[in-house]
């Protein structure tokens, strides 16, 4: 038998197969997050906004490589707080030409005052969202906003984008801010009262899962009333989808229709914002 070094030919080419196929499922596991962060040509800063209050409210900003003045858009986190997923969102909205703000609603309100990172774990940080006031997310929003609308590359229009509890105080915020050029729900609620629904006066746009009957059983009722009040609601539900396809349609292993939901609603968002 022929040897190499010692080692059997045979065992040779069989640990050069090894390294190989482990080498190829490492590539085919890659976090496609993780790889748009570390390889983005855009620029990424990070900037504190001052608070009605006078909290520094830690946020996020993606600006995008385009000749023009840009529409802002401000990104409103799930309940995990402002994860890298939420920046790769960012990122991925400055890809499309638009200028992306996502703020931290946890900055001040982690362990010795940090923000989502200073949390021990996802659930402490989630913990940490369902014990936020309010009104001082609303807040903040308006903070987040102002800033997105004075930024010198931004044209001074303001969309809003949100994701499961981001999604339901997007829906919120419709109503709170009619400034806004429009809000758009990623699976969250809308808000309970319709005399909530009846002060909004910007479209509304939302992104549901088939699979997620929590989230998507209120939209008959939700369409029914936004109509009644005359008010501009799109909702698109994606059959087969579950609750949180935009994130979790671009991970390995995701189902076929999450990956489609995935695919179609990023090409819906930038449809809207293209539109606005």
């Amino acid at each position: 038998m022929r040897t190499l070094l010692g080692i059997s030919f045979h065992s040779f080419v069989a640990s050069l197969l090894v390294l190989s196929t482990s080498g190829y499922a490492s590539a085919q596991a890659a976090d496609p997050v993780e790889e748009r962060l570390n390889n983005t040509p855009r620029h990424h800063e990070w900037v504190d906004i001052k608070t009605p209050e006078g909290r520094a409210l830690k946020t996020f900003v993606v600006f995008p490589e385009v000749k023009e003045k840009a529409t802002a858009v401000v990104i409103i986190h799930e309940n995990k707080g402002l994860t890298d997923w939420e920046r790769s969102v960012a990122d991925r909205l400055a890809e499309a030409g638009y200028v992306a703000v996502a703020p931290d609603f946890l900055s001040g309100a982690g362990p010795d005052g940090g923000g989502t990172s200073a949390f021990a774990s996802r659930d402490a940080a989630t913990q940490g969202i369902y014990g936020l006031k309010p009104e001082q997310v609303t807040a903040d929003l308006d903070a987040a906003v102002d800033y997105a609308s004075k930024i010198e590359a931004a044209n001074g229009k303001v969309a809003v984008i949100g994701f499961c509890w981001g999604g339901g105080k997007s829906f919120g915020y419709a109503a709170h801010n009619p400034k806004i050029a429009a809000a758009m729900v990623c699976y969250g609620t809308a808000p309970e009262d319709e005399a909530e629904l009846k002060k909004i006066e910007v479209p509304v746009y939302g992104f549901y899962g088939g699979n997620d009957a929590r989230i998507t059983s209120q939209v008959p009722r939700v369409t029914e009333s936004m109509k009644k009040l005359g008010k501009t609601y799109e909702p698109v539900v994606y059959e087969g989808a579950g609750h949180g396809f935009l994130r979790a349609g671009e991970q390995p292993g995701a189902s076929e229709d999450d990956k489609k939901a995935f695919a179609e609603g990023w090409e819906r968002v930038k449809k809207i914002l293209a539109g606005l």
